[in-house]
């Protein structure tokens, strides 16, 4: 009984963290380019009171494992596409498929982001709404009337009245980017998991998304599954402190006996 009210505390606290990931996911329902994440549960060591295959004195081949509950293996970005939401800002840029936008940190690093509602500084170069500068993008000179950013990232300004062909912007994609590190604020730093980032890609070629100008990419986040998740997680955590009532009932009734 010990090691149910243990097991239950285990269960109890996962569900906790559960939770925590759904909350976090429907905040963030309406944040440009966010990714929802999604729990992963791992149960823990087992007390081995029979060998599993061992025979007993009736011949029968059997075992008696009891866990000792469990625990959160870890938490899961979806990396899935968002939809595409018209803004009408030329500086809005959202990404259809694989890839990011690479950005420049106050200290020097690179970190890396979907969530492509940018915005110009003083001088002229583009930034995101915190202010750091995108990497690869041209910067806009004074008298430019109009932008425009085609799907494969020409980008193109007028300039009193002159067109003028800018660099072509570029993306960055990962091996895996469901081991990038979050920071917050809508970025992620590369780690060992996500592998090194391969920068300089041109939009649209060799299975890299393309760039869609006044457009940005809305999260992921499914509110009708969030909600289910939240419910499931809510009659898990009630059925778990449950069987943390019953052990202790039983203890209970077990003391009682000598009396």
């Amino acid at each position: 009984m010990q090691r149910a009210l243990w097991s239950a505390v285990t269960g109890m606290h996962a569900q906790e963290r559960s939770l925590d990931v759904v909350a976090n996911n429907l905040a963030n329902v309406n944040t440009a380019g966010f990714k929802s994440s999604r729990i992963r549960f791992q149960d823990m060591l087992y007390a081995t009171l029979v060998i599993p295959g061992a025979s007993g004195a009736d011949g029968e081949v059997g075992g008696v494992q009891v866990g000792h509950g469990v625990r959160v293996a870890g938490a899961s970005r979806s990396f899935t596409q968002g939809a595409l939401t018209e803004t009408g800002n030329a500086l809005d840029l959202a990404i259809e498929g694989d890839g990011f936008f690479e950005v420049t940190l106050p200290d020097g690093q690179s970190a890396y982001t979907r969530d492509g509602s940018f915005s110009m500084n003083g001088a002229g170069e583009v930034i995101t709404s915190d202010g750091y500068r995108v990497v690869g993008f041209d910067t806009i000179d004074p008298g430019t009337t109009d932008i425009t950013i085609t799907r494969d990232g020409s980008f193109t300004a007028v300039v009193n009245g002159t067109s003028v062909q800018k660099g072509r912007l570029s993306l960055s994609r990962f091996l895996n980017p469901e081991g990038l590190n979050s920071i917050g604020r809508n970025l992620y730093k590369e780690t060992e998991a996500s592998g090194a980032a391969e920068g300089g890609l041109q939009p649209g070629v060799n299975g890299v998304g393309g760039l869609a100008q006044r457009y940005l990419e809305h999260s992921n986040v499914s509110t009708a599954t969030e909600l289910v998740n939240m419910i499931t997680t809510q009659r898990a955590y009630e059925a778990t402190s449950k069987a943390i009532r019953t052990s202790d009932e039983m203890m209970s009734t077990a003391n009682q006996i000598v009396r």
